[in-house]
């Protein structure tokens, strides 16, 4: 936007109205060098100056130089005060707001107003409520303002009183209350508000519409868009999203074709819906013909690959992001992390942790969380623990992170002091908390802390154990070689065993050729999942152990009548920022293969020079082997 210039004597009524407008525009755009060079030459200044001037010093993030104007005026108002709080309210300081509220020689409503909307802003809501007490008078933004603020603490039958109680209801109040409404799943108290409401404007229409999206009542939803009378963008995206979220993905693509203009928020709704129901070839068209690609856009496509196990397309997806300048979001960190736990490759995972420091998401806790997770998964404790014990203001969900780790890498005693930590900053353990402390234990054999910490667990942190926590301790008992206790523990749950429970006991069986309890394991498991080859396999090998080569010839067959088969295993390494996946039975030759074969043979030959033993208990023995 360019200003045309206006020549006017310098000291005229009209040439200082003009001047401050052009501290205004400039101010509003954000030039604040411009603004000042305008102030400065000014011959004479009215108190609307240094108003406008301290406005566009607050809009540029400037509180310091809008502070020191301010305390310079030869002559304040009461719009110079409120300019103030305004801008400081706008910042987050709320501290620096009250103090120019107090120091105030005289308020008027606007003052209150955004005193009022800067306690809301910092979820002071007892304090907001105690000034809106105070306040002499009160105009609909006033009484709006406090409104919103009773919704945004989740007081809807708060907000509904003092809704009734409004001397005058404007279309802005009645939308908050269908919004608030909804959003506590009240639809029906929504859609009263709605019908009465003497002018309705798209946003309202908009509120309705999102409501029943949100509550899942999409025949509701789609009755009323179909009536509405103007819809724009953001109405058709709501109804979109509803039918995404819901996995609805034949009503979301008819509504998408009819779209006369796909904005990009509708695109990237699309490109999660067909993610969310594995159609990855369909988001990755969508994303192609989106022209002008936001950081959503390039966010959504990474979680599309990596919530359907691509890997490796994430990681190129994220790559790309950055070749095209998109600073990576909240989501894209988030996915391409998981990535790297999930292949344990730590180059990448670096890379991205530097992109967290460049971007400021190194002080997120979900992020860090996330890195921890990350930094554990290959095997870099050491950095994890370092930036555990950084991070200030940890959540349970990084504590968990920290557990989890040792536990995974079987120190027992690190998990447990970590523990101990926690419980010492006063945190209360959740069910992943003792999922994870019990897991320590079972993996460093550390029965006997894990028995008590399992028996207090529902005292201690009113947890009560679920079969989870019930699957920890079976595969902590089977490790130690008490096959027995850990299926009478089974027998005694107040929950159903699930097949996480009873794969843990069948473990616990083959490690210790416990033949008569394998066989109910095994059997419990084939009720819950005839389709898992695991068990067959478990329960073959035990029987060829013991001879029992009938048993063995019923179990092939029992698994070739279900066509259950075994998966072919799968490994990867990370080399020179390179994954190499490997696939048992060369499915997909690598480009070294024969490199790699003659060093495996030659492996195999110093293994058993060295008088090692293979364990074929997870290989599917032939009845004539």
């Amino acid at each position: 936007m360019r200003l045309t210039p206006v020549r006017l004597s310098r000291g005229s009524t009209a040439a200082i109205v003009a001047a401050n407008s052009r501290i205004t525009c400039h101010g509003r755009l954000g030039k604040i060098d411009a603004a000042r060079k305008v102030f400065d030459e000014m011959h004479e200044h009215t108190v609307v100056s240094w108003n406008s001037l301290i406005s566009a010093y607050f809009i540029k993030q400037q509180p310091q130089y809008a502070r020191n104007l301010f305390e310079r005026m030869p002559k304040r108002n009461t719009t110079s005060y409120n300019a103030m709080i305004s801008g400081y309210i706008k910042l987050g300081h709320l501290d620096e707001a009250c103090a120019v509220f107090n120091s105030m020689p005289e308020r008027n409503v606007v003052s209150w107003t955004s005193m009022l909307r800067g306690y809301i802003q910092a979820g002071a809501i007892k304090e907001a409520e105690l000034l809106y007490c105070r306040m002499p008078e009160k105009n609909v933004i006033s009484w709006t303002v406090m409104l919103c603020g009773l919704i945004q603490d989740a007081r809807i039958n708060d907000a509904r009183k003092l809704f009734d109680k409004m001397p005058a209801k404007d279309v802005v109040a009645r939308t908050s209350m269908v919004s608030g409404y909804c959003r506590v799943g009240r639809t029906a108290e929504a859609r009263e508000i709605f019908d009465d409401m003497p002018r309705r404007n798209v946003v309202a229409w908009t509120a309705m519409i999102s409501g029943y999206t949100h509550n899942l009542q999409l025949d509701l939803a789609r009755k009323l868009f179909e009536v509405m009378p103007s819809k724009n963008e953001v109405t058709w995206t709501a109804m979109l999203t509803g039918y995404t979220r819901a996995g609805c993905i034949l009503e979301a693509i008819d509504l998408f074709n009819r779209m006369e203009e796909k904005s990009v928020i509708a695109c990237n709704a699309m490109i999660i819906g067909f993610g969310q129901c594995g159609m990855v070839t369909e988001a990755r068209n969508v994303f192609d013909q989106i022209l002008e690609k936001d950081d959503g856009t390039w966010s959504s496509m990474v979680k599309v690959y990596e919530q359907n196990a691509f890997q490796l397309e994430a990681l190129d997806m994220f790559r790309s992001m950055q070749l095209a300048n998109v600073r990576p979001n909240f989501s894209s960190i988030i996915s391409v992390l998981a990535v790297c736990a999930g292949l344990a490759i730590i180059a990448h995972g670096k890379q991205v942790h530097a992109k967290m420091i460049r971007t400021h998401f190194e002080t997120d806790v979900f992020t860090v969380s996330a890195l921890i997770t990350v930094y554990v998964k290959c095997g870099d404790l050491a950095k994890a623990k370092m930036i555990f014990d950084s991070f200030e203001g940890k959540d349970i969900g990084l504590w968990n992170s920290m557990i989890t780790g040792y536990a995974q890498h079987g120190l027992g005693e690190e998990a447990l002091q970590i523990f101990h930590d926690m419980r010492m900053t006063g945190m209360l353990p959740d069910e992943i908390t003792y999922i994870g402390v019990l897991s320590a234990c079972g993996y460093s054999g550390m029965v006997k802390e894990g028995r008590e910490i399992f028996r207090t667990m529902s005292m201690n942190a009113m947890i009560n154990p679920t079969a989870e926590h019930y699957s920890c301790m079976v595969d902590m008992l089977g490790r130690a070689g008490q096959v027995v206790e850990a299926f009478e523990l089974i027998s005694n749950m107040p929950v159903e065993a699930d097949a996480v429970v009873w794969g843990a006991l069948l473990g616990a069986c083959r490690i210790h050729k416990n033949l008569e309890i394998a066989e109910i394991a095994a059997k419990k498991l084939l009720q819950l999942e005839a389709w898992n080859s695991g068990p067959y396999i478990l329960l073959s090998n035990i029987y060829a152990s013991t001879r029992r080569w009938e048993e063995v010839a019923k179990l092939r067959k029992a698994m070739s009548l279900r066509s259950v088969s075994k998966s072919p295993g799968c490994s990867w390494i990370e080399v020179d920022r390179i994954v190499h996946i490997f696939t048992g039975g060369y499915i997909i030759a690598h480009p070294e293969q024969q490199i790699i074969i003659f060093l495996l043979e030659r492996l195999d030959c110093l293994l058993k020079e060295s008088g090692y033993c293979p364990d074929f208990s997870f290989v599917l023995n032939d009845v004539d082997e």
